[in-house]
């Protein structure tokens, strides 16, 4: 039996004037999801249960069958993971964004779109000036990297509240700095950072190009290293593979122990590529999951009519790859699904259900042929309990 999972990241939505009250699900052309609805069930699933931050992070242990209440792990441990930084017990690994202060306002949660060669080359700077046996800085993509703080403690002494930067765009930086434990040690590393940043070369010229520059960190999404059951051990022996450029859905599979393919970071919009990686791993795995961000980048940008053209290339060129080769291979089970949604409006996760899609190998279709936030709210098939679905694709049972 193969298992592929397809993962359309922020495709789920809310109802809007701008498109006569529907979501871009249900105004977009996507007759091979429509397949897949009328071949399968629909459902609905929660990844985050209430009181939850709603972030990709935990939702995305939950898709895999962890129970996000067991593991409250931000971004920075699976990123750090995809980097391959090993975590000590009293390590605790925060994602470090590179963003642009002003007049003490967040001004872009990305510093100008900080290029690679740039952020590593200030990544080095502040690890020689400010690394040490407690503190060390490790570069990743763009204005994304990791830092490293040490504590006796661990996770109980650094698990202050910090604000992710996108929520604090346009906001005065003071009213959104972190609290409760080690918040103090969070904050005087930030500030700290910004003096030196404030005078490095790099600043300058990117200030004298009218670029917006690095001048500060900003550190949240904190944790742990998760402790994870490798995911062959779960399911009885089943070898999987993730396909994703985001760089905390490849951390979550090397803890998990999945292969990981690799894609340049610009190379989503080739989803041709995309899809035949898929079908090429399956020969050789069991599983396979497919993450693809695109509609969540659309909607963090506001960008309605590229969220809806998003989703037309994803089911035109993915979806349908998938269709060809479902109607060709009969023990299969695939499940489409997303975490949150991602309203274009607010452009950021909510913590509510998302649609989904079971089809494949004894799944009894049922009577919906849409597929929509609404027709699946009208499906008896609902996960409260999100970390149960893998579960129900790989076992057939609720």
């Amino acid at each position: 039996m193969k298992y592929i999972v397809v993962v359309i990241d922020g495709m789920s939505d809310h109802p809007c004037e701008e498109l006569g009250g529907k979501t871009p699900l249900e105004v977009s052309k996507i007759p091979n999801l429509h397949y897949f609805t009328k071949s399968g069930k629909v459902g609905n699933v929660s990844y985050i249960s209430e009181r939850m931050e709603p972030t990709s992070a935990l939702a995305s242990l939950s898709l895999f069958g962890h129970n996000p209440k067991d593991h409250p792990v931000g971004l920075g441990p699976l990123e750090a993971a995809n980097l391959e930084v090993k975590l000590e017990d009293n390590e605790v690994a925060f994602r470090l964004n590179f963003v642009t202060e002003s007049q003490g306002v967040l001004a872009d949660d990305t510093a100008g779109n900080i290029t690679t060669k740039e952020a590593k080359a200030l990544i080095a700077y502040l690890n020689k000036q400010l690394s040490s046996e407690f503190v060390k800085f490790f570069p990743g993509t763009g204005y994304r990297h990791i830092a490293v703080i040490k504590d006796a403690k661990g996770f109980d002494a650094l698990s202050a509240h910090c604000f992710p930067p996108e929520q604090v765009i346009g906001e005065k930086i003071e009213s959104h700095l972190p609290s409760g434990a080690g918040a103090e040690l969070i904050k005087k590393l930030m500030y700290d950072t910004k003096l030196l940043l404030d005078q490095h070369e790099i600043n300058h010229v990117r200030i004298d190009l009218k670029e917006n520059p690095a001048n500060m960190i900003w550190l949240w999404a904190q944790g742990a290293k998760p402790k994870l059951a490798k995911f062959s051990e779960r399911f009885g022996g089943i070898s999987g593979a993730m396909i994703s450029v985001d760089d905390h859905m490849k951390g979550l599979a090397r803890l998990m122990g999945l292969t990981v393919v690799d894609f340049p970071v610009d190379s989503e919009m080739a989803y041709e590529t995309v899809a035949d990686s898929m079908f090429e791993v399956l020969k050789e795995k069991d599983f396979v999951c497919v993450h693809i961000r695109s509609c969540d980048e659309a909607s963090r940008a506001g960008n309605l009519k590229k969220k809806i053209s998003s989703l037309e290339a994803i089911d035109y060129y993915v979806i349908s790859a998938l269709k060809a080769h479902y109607e060709s291979e009969k023990e299969m089970r695939i499940l489409i699904t997303s975490f949150l949604p991602t309203p274009w409006k607010t452009k950021t996760y909510v913590r509510e259900s998302v649609p989904f899609i079971v089809a494949g190998k004894n799944v009894v279709s049922d009577e919906i042929e849409k597929f929509s936030e609404a027709t699946a709210k009208l499906s008896s098939l609902r996960f409260k309990d999100g970390f149960k679905l893998t579960d129900y694709l790989i076992t057939g049972t609720e």
